[in-house]
Parts: structure tokens; sequence; C-alpha cells
């Protein structure tokens, strides 16, 4: 069991590198190769796919780009007569086609923040005086409500273990910037003692958890969470054993 837990952390740590590295702006670099008509009073033209490049040139309402690629939202595009920059997609929401037909940027809008049905993310953190490493997955069942999975290594002075957990979450105001949000869930713990340190035998324990959390979106894909939960774990003693965590990890949804 032990093996196949390790088996399927280190998958999904490969999968969610996977995510994030086709994010990224290598290969994230599309070629929307359209013509569109600027509709907003100009377009900022910045040297570079980010804020922190400088403006080199302003395409006036009226003329004609081209879009000639994209990475993650930011899009470069040419003007008919000679400029070249890149533009963040929100200036180019409101563009028509030389047809006047709306025009259809790929990538995630704003509002995906409320629309999207996947998240995949990693935390790290404190589990009862060890350090734990987790990553998750999410499935949106509406905009407020989540079924989620977690797959978390615990490492101790003692013991290590491993924890997999499932349950649903619920975000308060799921539009908002920074939102506070619930979930409760249960799972198992598989506890290994260091043989050098301690004589004690492997330990199976079912848990469950209530969690408190903010959830704060750092762009239009990712996000930063801390949470808080509070284990109960069932023990084969005469009284359960109560346990805390904390973690603080990125998400990253589509």
């Amino acid at each position: 069991m032990l093996f196949t837990l390790r088996r399927l952390l280190q998958t999904t740590l490969a999968l969610l590198a996977g995510v994030i590295t086709a994010a990224s702006p290598a290969a994230a670099a599309r070629q929307p190769a359209e013509n569109v008509v600027v509709q907003d009073p100009y377009l900022e033209l910045h040297s570079g796919p980010g804020r922190g490049y400088p403006v080199v040139q302003v395409v006036n309402r009226g003329r004609e780009v081209r879009l000639e690629r994209q990475r993650t939202d930011w899009i470069k595009v040419a003007a008919d007569r000679g400029p070249q920059g890149w533009v963040h997609r929100s200036q180019l929401e409101r563009t028509l086609t030389p047809h006047g037909e709306a025009v259809k940027l790929p990538g995630p809008a704003p509002e995906s923040r409320v629309e999207h049905r996947w998240e995949v993310g990693a935390a790290t953190g404190d589990f009862a005086g060890a350090s734990v490493i987790s990553v998750n997955a999410a499935y949106s069942l509406t905009r407020s409500l989540q079924l989620r999975a977690d797959v978390s290594q615990l490492l101790g002075n003692f013991s290590n273990a491993w924890l997999a957990t499932a349950g649903l979450s619920h975000t308060f105001v799921p539009a908002w910037r920074v939102s506070p949000f619930v979930a409760i869930g249960a799972g198992a713990i598989w506890l290994e003692p260091d043989a050098r340190l301690v004589q004690a035998l492997d330990r199976n324990e079912e848990v469950a958890y209530a969690a408190l959390g903010l959830r704060g979106f750092l762009s239009d894909r990712f996000l930063l969470q801390a949470e808080y939960r509070g284990y109960v774990a069932f023990t084969n003693r005469d009284e359960n054993e109560e346990l805390d965590a904390w973690t603080l990890g990125f998400t990253y949804f589509f």
C-alpha cells in the first residue's frame, strides 16, 4: 500500500509539473493568426509579454493588427504599418474582426475564476510537528462547491507517514480575489516508525478533518491557498487522537 501511495504521489507531482510547464511562456506560445480591428482608444504595445516590460508603441482605434502568437495572457501583435509588441488579452477583449464579429481569444478570461472545472496544486507546512508535503486535485461541482483529494507525506523525527484524504470544499465568494473557504473530509494515515529509534509497529488509522482557509488569486490561472485542518484519528486505543495541520501552497486551475 505504501509503495502504491508513493508511486501515486510521484505520478501526481509529474503531472503537476507538466501542467505548469505547459502554462509557462515557452510552452504556451500559440499562433492565433487572426486580424482584428482596435476598438479601444489605443492599444499599448509592450516590448515583452509582461507589465514589467516598457510600452514602446501605441496603436490607435480603428487600425488593424495581426495576432501573431500568445504567451499565457499576453499576445504579440503586429500593426498593418510596422509597429509590433505585446498586448495583455484584457485590451483585446473588445476588438472585432474586419467583418465586425467579436474576437474569441484563446486562454482564460477573468471569469474563468468561477467557471473552471479542474484544479491541481502542491503545498507544504506542518502536521502535528512533522513537516508535510502534499499534492491535491479538485473538481468543481458548482461555482462554490468542490470535490477534493489530497495525498501527503509526513516527515517527522521519529516516524514518517502517508496521508490520503477526500472531501468537500465550499468557497464563500469564489469571484472575489481573496475568499475564505471551509471543508470537511475523511481518509486514512499510514505510520512508519523509525525502527532505528523506536520499537513500534506500523499503524494504519482512519481520520476525519474539518478545515478553514483563504484562497487568493495571483493571476487568472494561479492562486495561493492557506489552510488549517483539525484532524481526528480514530485509533484502537481508549481515546481518539486530535491533530492540527497548517499548509500553504499554489494551485493551478483550468
